[in-house]
């Protein structure tokens, strides 16, 4: 029975206690649930635990892999990290939900089915949304609806195609196929929604930087890197991928670079690398799977560590522009270090984590002959540092003194932020150790003099290019129009104006049946007066001698009014 039973019951468990457990307890369950969790990833083997028959089909709710438990070992650690982040601060049912959102992400990881997959899938879904409106406020909930809408019609496809596949092929499987027909196609986009993937990228910077200062931090972390997960395992080598990846890369470079709003940035950013992984999932090669791998990996840690040092930005002052910011490094020392190593590894500096992964998407894009796919994400690699690598830290800690002192960031922040920062180190420093975890065997040293030197020049040559352009860099009171502006703007004032019609059509056919309804009772009640004068002679009523067709007559212009007054 306890084949059955995926390491992500763990936190379902914890999510359940977390509102009944107070004070130290509850704090000792958020930080000890997910090490639980990281304990039971790791005691899953290779292969289908065990199967269940539901409906004629085999459900198989655990199954094992290196690549499963790679992705499941981050969302755990993500999970703590964000737990020791949020403990405080948070409410207790953002805290319950959080989990609950990685229990989903945790579940999707092990799924060895499309129904089980979906399940867990919509579960995240779910809790992500709850995640939203925990902002609080009024643009918070506006965008969880938002947020819920986006992902219900992502869900709905993937269902559409996950029935499909299951009538067409008689499996529900998780096995590597291409897009095809119908019902890959739509697999593939349901996924690929999640993925935050055009034309509907914009809902993940709609709604993410209007959770709280906690909430983001988590929201960074599963949903995109579970549908990674999702195209590695059923869409490796999809050649749509490579191009649709490469869009995001410079959809979320552009993006990031016209906005102001501080997480905003990282929002966009995270299109950006997620990008990354998906144009290496399309190469489809074992050097490009592992690259995205790793890639996940590694983002998961230096986004969430972005995402905690603008959240201690905005707990302690307020402010989330970044025209509203700077000069913070004065007071905030540990925010600005840590956001500082975040920024690095994101841009894949030397030494950190997005060096030795984006490296290895690169290099795939080498061996497969892709001259321009390399040369387009070596590209990307420069905007990414000018967004993400010197765009932030500078806007944010550096720039002209918004004259702001702020304390620094609580114990708890200050210890998950120098956690995460250590990892990013750590797995840059010792990147064969960390390539051990990979999916597939490793043939690969990332730290060659002329990668380094070509990196380094890159990195240089895009910082002098921001500094010498720092006046068009330099962000005003602005809005960034999205694809979301179909949905937030056009469509929202085009059914208002069809519900203004409508309302006035109805306002006057209302207005044409009662005046008609009114000259019928009057016209009615004259009639039953002349009855009245009749009701003594019978010899001049002009319907005594055939009372039976009177009142069938009746009858019959009763019924019509009444059909009429139905259907109209």
């Amino acid at each position: 029975m306890s084949d059955l039973l995926s390491p992500a019951l763990i936190l379902v468990i914890s999510a359940l206690l977390t509102g009944i457990l107070r004070g130290h307890w509850r704090t000792a369950l958020i930080l000890l649930a997910p090490i639980a969790t990281l304990w039971a990833v790791w005691q899953v083997p290779d292969g289908v635990m065990s199967t269940v028959t539901f409906l004629g089909y085999q459900i198989e709710p655990v199954e094992g892999s290196a690549l499963r438990r790679l992705f499941a070992t981050i969302f755990a650690i993500m999970t703590f990290a964000g737990g020791l982040y949020a403990f405080r601060h948070a409410r207790w049912y953002e805290l319950a939900a959080a989990q609950a959102y990685a229990a989903g992400a945790i579940g999707v990881c092990f799924a060895g089915d499309l129904i089980t997959m979906f399940i867990y899938w919509e579960m995240m879904a779910l809790f992500s949304t709850i995640i939203v409106w925990c902002g609080g406020t009024p643009a918070a909930r506006a965008a969880g609806i938002r947020y819920a809408i986006m992902h219900l019609l992502g869900g709905i496809i993937l269902k559409v195609g996950i029935e499909g596949v299951a009538v067409h092929t008689g499996s529900i499987d998780i096995q590597p196929m291409l897009a095809s027909n119908f019902d890959t196609w739509m697999l593939l986009i349901g996924i690929l929604i999640n993925a935050a993937a055009p034309p509907v990228s914009a809902w993940l910077a709609d709604a993410y930087p209007e959770s709280s200062p906690t909430g983001s931090v988590f929201l960074s972390a599963f949903t995109t890197k579970t549908a990674v997960l999702a195209l590695i395992l059923l869409f490796p080598g999809e050649p749509i991928l490579i191009w649709v990846g490469l869009y995001m890369v410079m959809y979320g470079i552009i993006y990031a670079l016209l906005e102001n709003g501080a997480r905003r940035i990282l929002a966009y950013s995270i299109v950006n690398q997620v990008g990354f992984m998906v144009c290496a999932i399309g190469i489809g090669t074992q050097t490009a799977l592992n690259g995205a791998a790793g890639h996940a990996f590694a983002h998961i840690i230096y986004k969430a560590l972005l995402f905690m040092s603008a959240g201690v930005v905005i707990y302690r002052t307020g402010k989330t522009k970044c025209t509203d910011l700077g000069g913070l490094y004065r007071t905030m020392p540990i925010t600005t270090i840590c956001g500082i190593v975040g920024a690095l590894a994101i841009s894949g500096f030397p030494l950190t984590s997005g060096f030795v992964t984006k490296t290895l998407v690169s290099q795939a894009a080498v061996d497969q002959s892709l001259v321009v796919v390399y040369f387009l994400l070596a590209a990307a690699s420069a905007g990414v540092f000018l967004h993400a690598g010197i765009k932030f830290p500078w806007f944010v800690f550096f720039q002209k003194d918004s004259g702001m002192r702020p304390k620094d960031a609580p114990w708890n922040m200050a210890a998950a932020m120098i956690f995460l920062s250590l990892l990013c180190i750590l797995i840059g420093v010792f990147p064969n150790v960390f390539y051990q975890l990979l999916p597939y065997p490793v043939d690969y040293q990332p730290y060659t003099a002329s990668k380094v030197v070509f990196y380094l020049q890159l990195l240089l040559f895009s910082g002098l290019a921001f500094f010498l352009l720092l006046p068009l860099m330099r962000r005003t009171r602005t809005i960034s129009l999205d694809t979301d502006w179909l949905w937030k703007v056009a469509l929202s004032s085009v059914a208002n104006k069809i519900g203004l019609v409508l309302t006035g059509a109805g306002n006057k056919l209302e207005s044409s049946l009662s005046q008609n309804l009114a000259k019928l009772r009057e016209k009615m009640a004259r009639f039953f007066d002349t009855q009245a004068k009749y009701k003594d002679n019978s010899d001049g009523h002009p319907f005594r001698s055939q009372p039976i067709g009177q009142t069938a007559l009746w009858i019959a212009v009763l019924l019509t009014a009444y059909v009429l007054v139905y259907y109209l």
